[in-house]
């Protein structure tokens, strides 16, 4: 079943200029990019898109840290690629991600772990109307 799934390259990856090589990854693994942008996220904008977690001890530092810098939002499409760009991210834990995965090698520590992508049907199509409107979606 062909789905649609967000993708953000955090700030520690647009940093040091990872941008493509991650993009080349997705892509490589039969994801196509539908739509691309590059963004700042005020700290406002940070704790809207990460509401769900604001009870939770990291909010702050990852809201904080996802409005550092630029990131790189795209919506991803292929057939199951919510799971198949979980899949290609590698765990969240980059001590834990499986080899020739983002995170395994480009993840710094556990919060600056290079990318995002949303975990559920919901999940993306919630994630990608906070960042895209339709007429940016081109598949």
């Amino acid at each position: 079943m062909t789905q649609r799934t967000l993708s953000i390259i955090k700030p520690d990856a647009v940093e040091r200029n990872l941008q493509g090589r991650i993009l080349s990854m997705i892509q490589e693994k039969g994801l196509k990019i539908v739509a691309l942008k590059m963004l700042y996220l005020t700290r406002e904008q940070a704790r809207g898109f990460y509401d769900v977690h604001r009870e939770k001890p990291f909010f702050d530092s990852l809201t904080d840290y996802m409005s550092s810098g630029p990131i790189v939002v795209s919506v991803l499409e292929g057939d199951g690629a919510i799971d198949r760009y979980r899949e290609i991210m590698g765990a969240t834990n980059p001590e834990s991600a499986g080899q020739g995965t983002i995170r395994k090698a480009f993840a710094l520590d556990i919060e600056k772990n290079s990318v995002h992508g949303s975990d559920a049907p919901e999940t993306a199509y919630r994630e990608i109307s906070f960042f895209f409107s339709q007429m940016e979606l081109v598949g």
